[in-house]
């Protein structure tokens, strides 16, 4: 391998309008520290452990109170959480790091247990998931029945996506993901077996792409293009997600669509497509379609992430657990340094191991 594909991946980029010292960029990742679904001081140092990355991606974050599903973890909807998460974006630039807020809302992936008061579970359709979820009252529980959104819920989701990300913009965030994988509501849309909807954000693929789309629109014309992204996995059955006869032609409106809207990248976790051609060939389908930037994501390494790059099969390559274990990640990698492993067991405990007790070279 040659020098300079060697450096690529350590390289400065650009992302909408901000400079990145290098193209690695920390995944989202749920770690359930938030109590009260705010973060804490154990956040600030979380992050600005890890302010060598090219860019952050924080973890999933409710933009509304009806988007918390799981047990502790943090939302960007009231004066205290973006207070909060201020002490978190400041700490992060003070180190030069730049970092994204992934606004995530769980849709039908939820329990009472985790949720606030006065909430209740809303889906694009009445199609309950097969799923059990940790609730710290009573342990593992099935999830129950959703409520399908009527089309004024539908409506006031997108204002408080919308709100959301102005409100990240007040927190000092340097832009917004849209979480639009993994199995939650904008994918709940995608997905012809999740939404059996018969107006205009069901039926067709088309219109199945609505909801999304709608997000990445309003969102960027409230605080621009340049600070507004989406995360989308093909192909992924995570959270129970069917697969469908349509999803090769549904990513790809998708990715054609988004390309018309310009947002600062698409994030796009590849795991379940690279597992066979048709998903292989739907990746470099979005590859070609979308021509903004493209973060990968999928168990990277360093040779992986410096092949995918050099092919100019990605923009910038995203990791998630090693960035758990291993806070000065980048420099490891740089340096061709030896991985610290992570303790599974406590991913998604509460307090400081296992988060903040992991040491830098």
């Amino acid at each position: 391998m040659s020098k300079s594909i060697d450096h690529q991946l350590f390289q400065p980029a650009v992302v909408g309008n901000i400079q990145l010292s290098n193209r690695i960029v920390m995944a989202p990742m749920t770690r359930s520290r938030a109590i009260g679904n705010t973060p804490g001081e154990i956040h600030v140092q979380y992050y600005t452990q890890r302010a060598g990355a090219g860019l952050i991606i924080t973890e999933g974050t409710a933009p509304s109170a009806n988007g918390i599903g799981y047990a502790r973890t943090p939302g960007i909807f009231s004066p205290g959480q973006v207070a909060a998460w201020k002490k978190v974006t400041d700490s992060v630039h003070q180190q030069g790091g730049k970092i994204f807020v992934q606004l995530m809302h769980v849709g039908r992936i939820a329990h009472p247990y985790n949720m606030i008061s006065g909430t209740s579970i809303h889906a694009p359709s009445v199609v309950t998931p097969d799923v059990q979820m940790w609730t710290d009252q009573a342990g593992l529980q099935p999830i129950p029945a959703p409520k399908a959104m009527t089309a004024e819920e539908l409506k006031q989701t997108i204002h408080d996506y919308v709100i959301a990300a102005d409100l990240a913009m007040e927190a000092g965030f340097d832009g917004i993901e849209i979480h639009a994988a993994n199995g939650y509501l904008p994918e709940q849309f995608l997905n012809a077996k999740t939404n059996i909807r018969t107006d205009r954000y069901g039926g067709s693929l088309e219109n199945r792409n609505s909801f999304a789309l709608e997000l990445v629109a309003k969102i960027s014309t409230k605080i621009g293009r340049d600070r507004t992204a989406i995360r989308i996995s093909p192909f992924s059955t995570y959270n129970d997600m069917p697969t469908y006869d349509e999803i090769t032609a549904q990513y790809e409106h998708l990715a054609l669509k988004l390309n018309e809207l310009s947002p600062a990248y698409i994030h796009l976790v590849e795991y379940a497509a690279r597992s066979h051609e048709k998903g292989l060939n739907l990746l470099r389908s979005i590859r070609k379609l979308f021509r903004g930037r493209l973060i990968a994501n999928g168990g990277y390494t360093r040779e992986m992430a410096m092949e995918k790059l050099a092919k100019d099969e990605a923009d910038l390559i995203s990791f998630g657990s090693p960035f758990i274990s291993n806070p000065d990640l980048p420099c490891r990698l740089k340096n061709q340094l030896p991985l610290a492993e992570a303790n599974t067991e406590l991913f998604y405990t509460a307090g400081e191991e296992g988060y903040v007790d992991y040491p830098s070279l």
